[in-house]
Order: C-alpha cells, then structure tokens, then sequence
C-alpha cells in the first residue's frame, strides 16, 4: 500500500455512507452520481481519487452490486487507511477515531448515524492482516473499535485486542467483547439471566442438518428439550439472510437445497405474537449501559425487518410506535429493567445493539446482540415526525458518552 499517494493531492471531500443512505431511502437515482464518481476514480493512477472509490463502493452496496462494490473498497484501501466522513457541522468538541475493517454496510458499527451534524469529528482508519495500524495517526480523544463480530474478523480483533492494551488514548468497546457476540456465545452468557428469554443455540455443521432430516440424529441432541419448529440461519448471516423457520424434519432437507453454507446456527422458536396476533420487534441500543429504543416492527408475520413490517403503510402500526418511545423510559425499559442490567453487566460493552421482542409470561426475548446493527434518523420526517425527538436524544447519549470517555482521560 503507498500510504503517501493522497497526502499531496487534492481529492473532493468523502461523501460519506450516511449521506448516500439518505439520497437512497429518499428515492434518489444514484446512476449518475456512480457515473461522476466512476469518471473521478477512472482518473490517472497517480492522482487516483480514494474518496471517490470509497463512495461508489457504498453506491454499489446500495444498489446491490456487492461483488463490485467490494472491488471498489479494496482498490480505496489500497491508497489509504484513512477516511473521514462529514460529521462535525463546525469546529468539533470532540474527535473519535474508529477502527473498522474491510467489508459491506453491516461489516462495522456504522457511527457516522450517530454522529450526523454534530460537534463530534469522526477518522475511520481501516485495518487488515495487510494493512496495521500505521504509526502516525491524527489526533484524537477517544478510539472506538467498530469492528463487528464475524468468522473473518475474528483474527483481525484478536490482534486488535493486543494493540488497544496500550493505546494512548480511551477505548470503547474493546476487541475481546466484540468477538465474543456470536449468537450461540451470547445464548450462553445471557441465557439464564433474570427476566431474559433467549431460546437455545448451537452452531452446527450441514451434516448434522442433513442427519436431522434424514431422522439418523434427533434435534434433542443439538437443542435438549427443544421440539419443531426450529430456526435455522447460515453463520455470519444477517438482515434475514438465509434465516427460515423449519416446522418439521423433513424442511430441513428442503432447506438445505437452497443454501450452499457449511455452517448454520440452529436455535429454538419461541412463539412472541402478541394478544392481537403480530409480532412484535423492537431495536434498543445500550449506550453506557442505558436502554434507549430506536424503532419498533410490527407485522403478521414472525420475521420482522422494520423495512418490511409495513410501518409506512400503516397508521395505527406508526401510532403504536409514537406511544411506544414516548413512554419507553416509564414502560417497557423499567419493565426490562434487569434485563437490561444483566446485558450491560455479563457482556460489558459501552455501545451495543439488541433485537428484541416480549415472550407470552412478559420477559424480553432476546434475537441478537450486536455492536454493528445500523441505528439512524433517516426515515422520512413528514411519516415519522415522532422519531426525530427519540433519535435526538439518543445520538445525545452517544455524544455524552464519549465526552465522559475524553474527560476520564484529562
């Protein structure tokens, strides 16, 4: 990597992820932006544009060309580690620099939501096997490690790990919690917590899937106790890819046909609907151990992404929602009080995500934890005024949570 090439050049400022996301949920045809920015990164190699690269890999991305899109932020990173996005409206109060690694829009904790016309100055330094942690790096009050939990990454924070035991400066979210969020990890270390419901998990390989439906194996033996249905999903899958729910062995094999992965977790299914008959799944993070709620799906069906639950469509369903933030510190976080607690304590992270619904005798039933869940204030203001408020304040919480961090350190 010449890590030198953009020092003396002049590169139009990064667009950045958050405001691309943004163009995209608005409707905006991002063609002839990707064409502008094809013509800048097609320029001459020794005046060869990385922000311009940076940002038509998250064109791509958007528009569902991952394959090209990853082309595209290799060949970024391959003129420099370095990035910032627009963050800070003025001269920041703060400056944040975050580690993140190679990878697509669910690959890292995606701060620039958080951190959107702010006081906050945001540096992303991206890190691999082939590209350390160089040795001059701008100066900063606070690094947060934005790295996320997966198959691949789990090296890349082992060595993290021993780099941050003697930085400089605060860190957020150590590497060691981040690596521990796998899904049959966190069952472990949260499923016999007070006032949570976490169904078993265990990862398993595609012969024992292909031994449970040919009925060589019993599901006792992998989920003791645990009967059909069950849900099945590939490891490092997310946004409900490759995520089913099998009634009956024989699904199994029928599942398998349609997947090409070698390793799945497979995991009890807990029936969450409420007296109305929907589902009901809520996103919080945890911002220094406080539960703050960022939306709430609900739909007729028991895999809920916000994107298809309806939510726009539906004024009652948007309604629900407004109550549900207004009271959320009053209601369902004092409700969850424990639970919450319990997380914070046995997983001991400064930022992190929860997907979550409520189980029939009123525990919070718990799908995933993760530090990488994408949190925003981009829905559309004219269908959901309420949200603004309950973003505000939790991009609020962040920002004082990093200002602790840099007052610790002075």
């Amino acid at each position: 990597m010449n890590s030198d090439v953009m020092e003396g050049s002049k590169q139009q400022p990064l667009i950045g992820l958050a405001k691309l996301m943004r163009m995209a949920f608005s409707g905006v045809d991002l063609a002839p932006l990707g064409n502008e920015l094809i013509a800048r990164a097609g320029a001459d190699p020794q005046t060869a544009d990385a922000h311009a690269l940076m940002d038509l890999s998250t064109v791509l991305q958007l528009r569902g060309e991952h394959e090209l899109s990853m082309v595209m932020q290799a060949q970024a990173l391959e003129l420099q580690q370095l990035y910032a996005p627009p963050t800070a409206d003025g001269e920041p109060a703060i400056r944040v620099l975050a580690i993140m690694g190679r990878g697509d829009l669910m690959a890292n904790t995606p701060l620039e939501f958080l951190l959107e016309h702010s006081d906050v100055a945001l540096d992303i330094l991206y890190v691999a096997p082939d590209l350390p942690v160089p040795p001059s790096l701008p100066d900063h009050d606070v690094l947060f490690v934005a790295i996320g939990e997966s198959e691949q990454n789990l090296p890349l924070l082992a060595e993290m790990g021993e780099v941050v035991k003697t930085w400089p400066r605060p860190v957020l979210n150590q590497p060691e919690r981040i690596a521990a969020l796998a899904r049959d990890n966190v069952c472990a270390l949260l499923g016999d917590a007070l006032g949570i419901v976490m169904p078993g998990t265990v990862r398993v390989g595609r012969q024992a899937l292909e031994q449970i439906a040919s009925g060589v194996s019993s599901l006792d033996i992998f989920l003791p106790g645990d009967v059909f249905p069950v849900i099945v999903r590939p490891v490092d899958s997310h946004a409900g890819q490759g995520l089913d729910k099998l009634e009956v062995p024989a699904a199994v094999e029928d599942y398998l046909r349609t997947r090409p992965e070698s390793e799945f977790y497979l995991s009890g299914f807990v029936d969450y609907r409420g007296a109305d008959g929907l589902f009901r799944k809520y996103r919080i993070v945890l911002i220094a151990g406080r539960p703050y709620l960022c939306h709430l799906a609900i739909s007729a069906h028991w895999m809920i992404h916000y994107l298809n639950a309806g939510m726009d469509e539906s004024a009652e369903k948007r309604a629900e929602e407004a109550r549900c933030m207004e009271t959320f510190d009053e209601d369902f976080a004092r409700r969850h009080a424990a639970a919450f607690h319990a997380i914070h304590e046995r997983m001991g992270f400064d930022y992190v995500g929860i997907d979550c619904g409520e189980s029939a005798d009123g525990r919070l039933l718990i799908f995933e934890v993760d530090s990488n869940m994408i949190v925003h204030a981009i829905d559309p203001v004219e269908v959901f005024p309420y949200k603004q408020p309950q973003m505000r304040k939790l991009f609020g919480a962040f920002r004082e949570m990093l200002l602790n961090a840099k007052n610790r350190a002075q």
